[in-house]
């Protein structure tokens, strides 16, 4: 008795429901997951620059500047495209980069949403208290996604979900 190779009309429906069911539950979860990647990246990023800026600035003797740029030549306290970390050889008030002035790490952010601080720019001095302030970080899910990265005036960064008053976290508006 020879038997038919493939499927039945009932078993591909089966199988394609089935199929529809799984991909339709893991689409979501799949997008937080990369949107939940995007944002920790960045915080990481973020909590990185300050972390070297202030060991920079201790091993150096000199300030060592971390703010928002939009090609890691300039502060643009407007932007949150990145931001940079640079020592601050001139001591310029407020401080933009120069040519001659080291850059110690630069980052570009990935994230589609908003990142938005309470100082145009951080200062680093050894031996000094720091500039202190809060960056948050948003993306298109709104505060109740948002981490928030605390610089204390020891220039120690830490990472939370409210602000350093303890209030929920507010979102600038997507551009």
């Amino acid at each position: 008795m020879h038997r038919p190779l493939g499927f039945t009309l009932w078993e591909l429906l089966c199988t394609l429901g089935i199929a529809a069911i799984a991909l339709g539950s893991g689409v979501p979860a799949f997008r937080a997951f990369l949107l939940d990647a995007q944002l920790t990246a960045d915080v990481n990023g973020w909590v990185l620059a300050v972390q070297l800026a202030r060991s920079e600035a201790a091993k150096r003797g000199r300030p060592v500047i971390v703010c928002m740029t939009l090609d890691a030549r300039r502060c643009d306290a407007g932007t949150s495209a990145g931001w940079m970390a640079y020592v601050n050889l001139d001591d310029a008030y407020p401080p933009q980069r120069a040519a001659d002035e080291p850059l110690l790490y630069a980052h570009t952010s990935d994230l589609t949403g908003t990142i938005v601080s309470n100082r145009p720019y951080y200062e680093f001095r050894p031996g000094r208290s720091s500039t202190n302030g809060t960056v948050v970080f948003c993306d298109p899910r709104g505060a109740a996604a948002a981490r928030a990265v605390i610089v204390s005036y020891t220039g120690r960064p830490r990472v939370s979900s409210v602000d350093a008053e303890r209030r929920p976290l507010r979102c600038a508006a997507l551009p």
